[in-house]
């Protein structure tokens, strides 16, 4: 039973840490994008770190909260550029609540497929990236239409636009994780490599 608790009480507290460290890597620019959009200082790898390290669920959830505070930090004022009951909502799971959570699902989905940890997270990384692009695609086609002048399509617009920075923003998150990966254990409680014994 005490075990149970300490088990959870570790989880949390990654977790949490893992949020605040995430926020805190998003508001570092490495490079804004010609279009509009940023390219973060790798604020993704938490949040898919935690998706390996806990499962699916636990991972989904962890990006949903971590969604929910990137809308309410960063971007209450993109309510003011859409207009009505659908376009809001579109705007919080699309660029938001799905788009975020997707990171934790990503970082999942490797772990009991692939056995070796460094391609697992740099395979979820790159998954993880890749379902947020989606979700920022189909919120440009939906509701960002208008700013689509100047391109064949809206479909070609939104592919621009969130293509060109979540490209590098998935190049950074694979990086990231594999760096990681070679020096902590993600499998393990406490983190430690464990020192291979030679015969």
């Amino acid at each position: 039973m005490a075990g149970s608790s300490i088990k959870t009480t570790r989880r949390l507290t990654e977790t949490a840490i893992m949020l605040a460290l995430a926020t805190c890597l998003s508001y570092v620019t490495v490079f804004k994008a010609p279009m509009g959009g940023s390219i973060t200082a790798f604020s993704q790898v938490p949040i898919v770190i935690i998706g390996y390290r806990y499962g699916v669920k636990w991972g989904a959830g962890t990006g949903v909260i971590y969604g929910i505070l990137q809308m309410l930090l960063q971007g209450l004022g993109n309510f003011a550029y859409v207009k009505g009951i659908a376009a809001y909502l579109v705007l919080i799971f699309a660029d938001y609540v799905v788009a975020f959570a997707a990171l934790g699902i990503g970082g999942a989905l490797f772990r009991k497929a692939v056995k070796n940890q460094t391609l697992a997270l740099a395979l979820g990384g790159a998954a993880a990236s890749l379902l947020r692009f989606i979700c920022h695609f189909i919120s440009g086609v939906t509701i960002w239409g208008e700013y689509a002048d100047g391109w064949k399509s809206v479909w070609a617009y939104s592919f621009g636009y969130n293509g060109f920075y979540m490209l590098f923003e998935g190049i950074l998150t694979v990086v990231g994780v594999v760096v990681l990966s070679l020096i902590l254990d993600f499998n393990s409680p406490n983190l430690v490599k464990k020192k291979k014994v030679n015969a």
